[in-house]
């Protein structure tokens, strides 16, 4: 694995300060960064939430 950066959920919820309870309903419902299940663990690298987080800026409207 190299020197890839694994975070857990309350890792996540810290770095972009919301309840952990969300990243538990996004990995729940898919749509939150993409997890890794680790016997029991669910971890995310931070590669994966990095691009996930680039993934939800909005395009800018065209200007009228």
């Amino acid at each position: 694995m190299g020197d890839t950066e694994w975070l857990g959920p309350k890792d996540v919820s810290d770095e972009l300060h919301i309840p952990i309870k969300t990243v538990y309903q996004w990995n729940s419902k898919g749509i939150g960064p993409r997890a890794a299940k680790i016997g029991r663990h669910v971890r995310y690298r931070r590669a994966d939430v990095e691009a996930w987080i680039e993934a939800q800026y909005a395009t800018p409207s065209p200007a009228a």
